[in-house]
């Protein structure tokens, strides 16, 4: 009977082989390029789907093909498996594939966010984050709420040791919330309002905005800078229409969710994003300080100075689109 990874895999091939399409007729007749992206935090990557909604792709010369997995941690391992040429993740799972010394390489950052929330209940009286000391706290770990719940935990002078991590999926934050098997949950940010309904009059949170993370296009092994360039052609335009018509642009990603999100979360926590194709130096300082605590909290191998992971940073394909959105220094 195959194992976990294995069938992690399967379904990743499954969910992305349909994609796997020949070129396609481009501007002119001519043939367009072939290109898989593995997305996922719709709101983060709204570019992305924004793209794939409104067929900007065409105009670039690009065929894309764009699915959506649970975590960026998914998306990350279906561009290191070779499954998708490009990946939507977060700043987390790219900081531990490049100290594991896999081939990725960081082509733009697309967003930001910094409205998290410690989720817990009225009942295990969490008033601030030193309250946690000693709970039972759920995260999706290797994902970018783990790094948001150490930020949480620092800021009261904890750290992981002083709580018990539980590994869930964000959709089952909620409800392990809701039985009473955790004390606080940390998950993303389209799972608020099911943990909300889910406890009812004993729903509690905790704000929190120190800590901004950062949604990445990252480019896998298979990917050229030819392709590169024209992606982000693609979402330089899609983020133009996003800034035109906001309205228009979450509909659009509503409508690429085909389910997944709910109106009201949309029109709520997309303005909350900021939008932005750029490869600053105050991304790479936030990197290196991730690499840092990813070494420390885990075990991870790899260096964390500032130089090589600056190294992971491929300008190129966003210098000859924007030049002015490179800033790295």
């Amino acid at each position: 009977m195959p194992g976990p990874r294995a069938v992690a895999a399967a379904l990743v091939v499954a969910l992305l082989s349909p994609f796997m399409t020949a070129c396609a007729a481009g501007p002119g007749g001519g043939a367009r390029s072939p290109v898989t992206i593995a997305g996922s935090d719709h709101l983060g990557g709204a570019p992305v789907h924004l793209a794939q909604e409104r067929r900007l792709w065409a105009a670039e010369g690009v065929d894309a093909a764009v699915t959506t997995l649970p975590t960026g941690r998914d998306a990350l391992n279906a561009v290191l498996g070779g499954q998708a040429q490009f990946g939507v993740v977060g700043d987390l799972p790219a900081v531990t594939a490049a100290l594991g010394g896999r081939d990725v390489r960081i082509v733009a950052e697309l967003s930001r966010f910094s409205d998290w929330r410690l989720l817990t209940r009225t009942d295990r009286a969490v008033a601030g984050f030193d309250g946690l000391r000693g709970r039972k706290v759920g995260v999706p770990q290797g994902t970018n709420t783990e790094y948001a719940l150490s930020r949480m935990l620092a800021s009261a002078q904890l750290s992981a040791a002083d709580v018990t991590v539980v590994n869930l999926a964000p959709g089952q934050v909620p409800a392990a919330l809701a039985r009473g098997d955790i004390d606080a949950g940390v998950t993303f940010p389209s799972f608020y309002e099911a943990a909300r309904t889910a406890l009812g009059e004993r729903y509690a949170e905790l704000p929190f905005a120190g800590y901004a993370a950062r949604t990445l296009l990252i480019a896998g092994p298979s990917a050229d800078d030819e392709s590169a360039t024209a992606v982000l052609r693609a979402l330089l335009r899609a983020q133009r229409e996003l800034t035109a018509d906001p309205a228009g642009a979450r509909r659009a990603v509503l409508a690429q969710s085909q389910g997944a999100l709910q109106a009201g979360y949309v029109e709520a926590f997309q303005p909350r994003y900021t939008y932005g194709a750029t490869l600053s130096a105050e991304l790479l300082t936030q990197l290196q300080e991730e690499a840092a605590w990813a070494k420390a909290a885990q075990g991870l191998p790899g260096s964390a100075d500032r130089s090589a992971l600056r190294e992971r940073l491929h300008t190129a394909p966003l210098a000859a689109v924007d030049p002015a959105a490179v800033t790295t220094g």
